[in-house]
């Protein structure tokens, strides 16, 4: 069921008991004012009878100066002729409680009867076919004699208006229950219309529709309610895009991964297979080997980079103080027999906090990738320089640069701007990847600006230990 139903079936029921005891109290407390009424007047009426019937048993001859029971037999038929229309009867009885006189319709239940003493008045009310009766006694005090009078009147007028009074409130008690209905369930609606648009947002979300949000339409606690579920999805919204990105990411590694594995091994098994099937002389003989041999160091070079970008995403590295002029010298010695570019070095001496064979491949990438992308003969320039809390690298090249829309997945592993001559000079597209990873782990970040046809710069600063723990603690505060 829900829950709006549920609220609406429960005011209901919680209305109709109320209104249900409600008019049950008040139906018998107007009843028993009027049931009051009549038995007071009944008890006056006894008096006055009493009076009446004490009056005239003194204007009564007597003999003996004893009341006889004809004597009351006529004082009671008088009393009863003057009471025709009214709706009393009587009765009158002697010392041994044997009736003198009796009503026409009278109750022949003694019961009060026996109840009735000297100096007291007793009453009741009974129920003689389809009508109710109010019984009252007296003791009567004649020459003597103790006799009892007993009356009856007819107030089945009461009984009826109390069954008229129930019958109308149960009519008005079905009347306000619709009417209650109708009003709570247009509240109920209005109540609910925040859980209701956060059903729909919830089953939007279900299917897959994580950029619909629910509408706040009030400010209560199911409104904050509404704004919490909206943050919520913001939260959720922005993981699932994250986890949709990084498995895209791993579809195109391994997609590139693949191709990258494909290039090199076709050509190793072709030239492998044209040595094994043919004769060839030495020439073509060697030229083979020295594909497979090429081919082979290329797939040999393409893992270890690979390991290296898996290890710099799970290990920890310890800094250590260093000479920046150990990595300037190095890169020298390494690219000195490079004669298609020349290496333009130039620093500032500082002392740097790194590990220094990963920084050293940091450095060697970058300059390899520079002068992948020079023409012959072009510079390529290395610097180094003191900055605010650190010391910053730069690789500077003039070559064909890099778009601007390329420049956010040129760190993506097996990303390569310019595919075929990356592959000419048998790269992969994991030296930026692999950098990324290295100076990540250095708390440091790789930032590239480049314009197409005039050159790439791409630069990192290694932050002083102590700069860097203080910048970090002053973040979390």
């Amino acid at each position: 069921m829900k829950f709006l139903y549920k609220i609406l079936l429960w005011t209901i029921i919680i209305m109709a008991a109320a209104f249900g005891i409600s008019g049950y109290f008040f139906v018998n407390f107007v009843f028993q004012t009027s049931l009051e009424r009549e038995v007071g007047q009944a008890l006056d009426g006894s008096n006055i009878l009493q009076f009446a019937f004490e009056t005239a048993s003194l204007n009564i001859p007597t003999k003996y100066g004893v009341l006889q029971d004809i004597a009351v037999e006529q004082i009671g038929a008088k009393l009863d002729g003057g009471g025709q229309g009214s709706g009393r009867l009587l009765r009158l009885s002697d010392e041994e409680k044997k009736a003198l006189y009796v009503s026409e319709g009278f109750t022949e239940d003694t019961a009060l009867l026996q109840t009735i003493v000297e100096n007291s008045r007793s009453w009741q009310v009974i129920q003689q076919g389809e009508r109710y009766y109010v019984q009252t006694g007296v003791m009567v005090n004649a020459l003597d004699r103790n006799l009892y009078l007993e009356t009856m009147e007819d107030v089945t007028e009461v009984f009826e208006e109390r069954a008229m009074g129930f019958e109308l409130y149960r009519h008005v008690t079905v009347v306000m229950l619709c009417v209650s209905t109708l009003v709570m369930f247009f509240i109920c609606t209005f109540l609910t219309k925040p859980i209701r648009l956060l059903t729909r947002a919830t089953r939007r979300m279900t299917v897959g529709d994580y950029g619909y949000r629910a509408r706040q339409v009030s400010n209560d606690e199911l409104g904050q309610l509404t704004q919490d579920f909206n943050s919520m999805a913001n939260v959720l919204e922005g993981t699932i895009g994250e986890l949709e990105e990084e498995v895209q990411a791993r579809e195109d590694f391994i997609a590139a991964f693949s191709h990258e594995l494909k290039t090199p091994l076709t050509a190793i098994i072709g030239y492998a297979d044209l040595l094994r099937s043919r004769e060839l002389d030495e020439e073509k003989h060697f030229l083979c080997s020295n594909y497979i041999y090429t081919e082979g160091k290329r797939l040999e070079n393409m893992s270890f980079r690979l390991l290296d970008i898996i290890v710099t995403r799970r290990e920890q590295i310890e800094r250590q103080p260093v000479s920046a002029e150990i990595f300037f010298r190095y890169l020298e010695d390494m690219f000195a027999g490079n004669k298609d570019q020349r290496l333009q070095v130039s620093f500032e001496v500082g002392t740097v906090y790194a590990e220094v064979n990963l920084i050293k491949s940091v450095l060697s990438n970058l300059v390899d990738n520079a002068c992948k992308a020079s023409q012959v003969g072009d510079v390529v320039e290395v610097s180094g320089r003191i900055v605010e809390g650190g010391y910053e690298f730069r690789v500077q090249d003039y070559g064909v640069g890099i778009p601007e829309e390329e420049l956010q997945r040129v760190t993506e592993a097996f990303y390569m701007v310019d595919k075929s001559r990356s592959r000419s000079r048998n790269g992969a597209g994991l030296g930026l990847a692999l950098c990324e990873g290295i100076l990540y782990l250095h708390k440091s970040e790789l930032r590239i600006e480049s314009t197409v046809g005039e050159g790439t710069s791409m630069s990192f600063v290694l932050f002083d230990m102590k700069e860097k723990q203080t910048e970090e603690g002053m973040n979390e505060i």
